[in-house]
This record gives C-alpha cells, structure tokens and sequence, in this order.
C-alpha cells in the first residue's frame, strides 16, 4: 500500500451528501481532533482511528431535501477505506491519513416533510449517500 500523508489535529473533513439533501452542519469542513497521545505530527497531535467522525457530528444533525423543506433529523455515519488509514497501530489503533474518498451515510431518523394542502407529506428516502475525504495541512510526514 503506498505511503500518504498523515491527518492530524487541526485538519478537516468535508462531508458531501448528494442533493437534494441538505445537511447544513455538513457545508463547510468540520476540524478534526486527534486522541493520539505520543504521536506528533509537525506539533499537533496524529488522529487514529476512530477519529474520523468528529464528536460535534455525532448528534442527530437538521436537514431537509427539497420539495421536504420541513426539516428532518438524521445521524451521520462514515465507512474508511483501507486507503485511509496505516496497517500500523497506535494503542490498537489505526493512525489516518488522507487516502481516498471513503463513504458518507447519512440516515434518517424523523423524515423532512413536504408541505401540501392535505398535510405534510414525509420524506420517503431513508439514507442518504455521500462521500467524504479528509483535507491535510501536513504537506510532509507520511506513513503507509
């Protein structure tokens, strides 16, 4: 597996779902917090895996994909390839790095609804697909 270079504290995730949902939260990259203790990248901490989903994203999160602009809630969830992560470990856990596009999940748990004359109509699509990728300011350690 080639080298890439290593997600540290500090670097992004920028999470895309496919229109038409829109999940404000998941507009603009969200900043990453490695649990590394003991592996410093350039100063900041090395995220390991684990890491990738950051915690302000783990609640259930607004959204609503047009014509349902009632907004809904959903929770994300995120799918690593092993393109994203070492086959080295740091206390049993895979340290990231940038690798490719990995897979974005974001499912529904109270529908957006669409509004008609007889009522609001749910938003009948459960899960909503996307991808996401890291974005690295470390521009110098890899590890493979």
């Amino acid at each position: 597996m080639p080298s890439d270079f290593i997600v540290r504290t500090g670097d992004m995730l920028q999470v895309t779902i496919t229109p038409p949902a829109i999940v404000p939260q998941l507009v603009a990259p969200v900043p990453l917090i490695g649990t590394s203790t003991n592996v410093a990248v350039g100063g900041p901490f090395a995220c390991l895996e684990g890491d990738e989903l950051p915690p302000v994203l783990k609640a259930p999160m607004p959204y609503t994909a047009p014509p349902f602009v009632i907004p809904g809630t959903g929770t994300l969830q995120l799918t690593l390839t092993p393109t994203n992560t070492t086959q080295l470990t740091q206390n049993g856990k895979k340290i990231l790095v940038k690798g490719q596009k990995f897979i974005a999940k974001f499912t529904v748990q109270s529908p957006a609804q669409q509004p008609t004359p007889a009522g609001p109509v749910p938003d009948p699509v459960a899960v909503k697909p996307g991808t996401a990728e890291f974005i690295t300011t470390n521009m110098n350690v890899k590890a493979g």
